[in-house]
């Protein structure tokens, strides 16, 4: 799988007001990155969720899903795919129940052996820049050549094209184009804006993905 459903970044959502959501799928789509993260972090979650989700334009995933009852939410409400913080055999194998793709945390080697044993090829690396940025993928990548990462957790809009200029890097999660300041105050130019410029740092044309992998 190249990326998260065919994208290679994919922006991580923390929204705490449902109205606002129908906006910021529409700054999502008109800035060329048609995805959202919605993570399970604010008390109405599983309502942006259910709300973005109606955007047959936008793909949609929930995030920090840590329960398998959690997994049944974002599939209810239209969840397409799931993102877990750390990994939880109980959460990947509802997932694989229902059909949903999931993409588990994890940090260590231990980890990723277990998520090879739950039939996983692909995985979160987070906190990626607390737990050593791109060197700690390149050393993993070079025990598990079979295994892609997508790293998340401080990522920037500097950094991520040099992550994903690495063989082993799936896509990157960020929250620089959906920055909680700019949805509070509704600036969806803004996160537009933001989005075009992700994905012409991004894209196969740029110099940092032309060159080899590191």
């Amino acid at each position: 799988m190249s990326g998260v459903m065919g994208h290679r970044v994919i922006p991580v959502v923390v929204l705490d007001d449902p109205g606002r959501a129908d906006d910021l799928g529409a700054a999502l789509v008109a800035g060329g990155l048609p995805v959202a993260e919605a993570t399970f972090r604010s008390p109405e979650a599983v309502a942006v969720l259910r709300r973005l989700a109606t955007n047959r334009d936008l793909l949609v995933g929930a995030g920090t899903v840590i329960t398998a009852a959690q997994v049944d939410l974002a599939h209810d409400a239209g969840a397409r795919f799931v993102v877990s913080p750390g990994l939880s055999a109980a959460v990947v194998r509802r997932c694989q129940e229902l059909g949903l793709p999931v993409f588990p945390g994890v940090s260590s080697a231990t980890e990723i052996i277990t998520a090879l044993d739950l039939g996983l090829d692909t995985v979160k690396f987070f906190p990626a820049e607390a737990n050593g940025g791109l060197a700690s993928v390149k050393a993993l990548a070079a025990a598990f050549p079979q295994v892609r990462f997508i790293p998340t957790g401080g990522i920037t809009a500097d950094t991520a094209p040099t992550y994903l200029a690495h063989q082993a890097v799936a896509a990157v999660g960020g929250s620089w184009m959906v920055a909680p300041d700019l949805l509070a105050s509704g600036q969806w130019d803004e996160v537009t804006a933001r989005c075009a410029a992700t994905v012409a740092a991004t894209s196969t044309d740029s110099p940092v993905l032309q060159g080899a992998p590191a």
